[in-house]
């Protein structure tokens, strides 16, 4: 049996993949919908001793089938967004404290203690509809920093833009955390020079605005707040963890994940650290789920296991995950 305690002390490449190849056997056997895509890849399951052995499921599987380890009732379920007609994500959750212990010792890994911040939401898409498992994570936060002055906006841009400002200036250090889009409209209301404010930025412009290169948006945001890096957070909706960067793009995992890169053309094979190809992610927070996704976004690894992301495959380009879906 894996418990709680087993994923988040991991301390060593040793003790993950040991881990992790305990929580590959586990879903193996308790997971109809993992167990099926293994065996239409005809995996040994005894043969499978590394994480590269290990099949990741493709995550479109979320869109299309109850991804769950166990018989245990559905606490929460969690929703991607997406256009109208669009076919969304669902991931069910039966132990919603796995996500809750998983973000909120990630934050802590990074940032410390929560209540050392006041924390600032400024999620509108994510806002306005149900489900969403980022409104869940910040939520907790702005309880958790116990902080009267922590909490979301909306489209109130005046009354964020005065409290951003007041809170600042008084010293208090603020994580700013929001969807890029709505970033950017507030520093096309107000140009800041922020001392003690982090600026977060969750990524996607949810179909407002025309998509931006990296570089070419952290430069407006840092000129924009008046900041000399833009923090990035890096979840999704079928994770229970969460990797930040605290600059440049560059992310780092908590202890209890990792990814890595396969190719392009061909999805069971990994390529070499700094080239780019397919996001796979562990994430050992996911037990009663899946812990093995091979995700549709591009990046490339370094050395110290930190990464970039750098774009998404379009759904021309996904062949190792199309030949997959069954």
């Amino acid at each position: 049996m894996i418990t709680a305690t087993d994923i988040f002390t991991i301390s060593s490449q040793k003790q993950f993949e040991k881990t992790a190849l305990k929580v590959f056997r586990f879903q193996h056997e308790n997971n109809l919908v993992y167990r099926e895509f293994c065996d239409f890849l005809k995996v040994d399951v005894q043969k499978v001793k590394s994480l590269q052995q290990i099949p990741f499921l493709p995550i479109q599987f979320f869109k299309s089938h109850n991804v769950v380890s166990n018989s245990n009732p559905i606490q929460t379920t969690f929703t991607s967004s997406g256009t109208t007609g669009m076919i969304t994500s669902k991931h069910p959750v039966t132990d919603v404290s796995l996500y809750e212990e998983s973000y909120r010792k990630g934050f802590a890994e990074f940032y410390g203690n929560i209540e050392d911040y006041v924390i600032l939401a400024l999620l509108p898409s994510y806002l306005e509809r149900e489900g969403s498992s980022l409104i869940y994570m910040v939520e907790d936060l702005i309880k958790s920093s116990n902080h009267p002055e922590s909490g979301f906006y909306l489209h109130n841009h005046e009354d964020l833009i005065k409290k951003l400002t007041e809170l600042d200036q008084s010293g208090q250090n603020v994580i700013l955390i929001g969807v890029t889009y709505a970033l950017l409209d507030l520093i096309e209301k107000q140009q800041f020079q922020l001392q003690n404010t982090i600026i977060m930025e969750t990524g996607g412009m949810k179909g407002k605005r025309k998509e931006m290169i990296r570089e070419e948006l952290h430069t407006q945001l840092c000129k924009g707040f008046g900041v000399s890096a833009i923090h990035s957070e890096y979840g999704m909706t079928e994770l229970l963890s969460q990797a930040y960067s605290l600059g440049e793009g560059v992310f780092e995992c908590p202890s209890w994940m990792q990814i890595l890169i396969r190719d392009t053309e061909d999805a069971l094979t990994y390529i070499p650290q700094g080239k780019t190809g397919g996001i796979n992610v562990i994430d050992l927070a996911n037990i009663n789920s899946c812990s093995f996704i091979a995700t549709q976004d591009l990046g490339k690894k370094y050395p110290n296991n930190s990464f970039e992301v750098l774009g998404r495959f379009d759904n021309s380009d996904i062949r190792g995950c199309n030949l997959m879906v069954v």
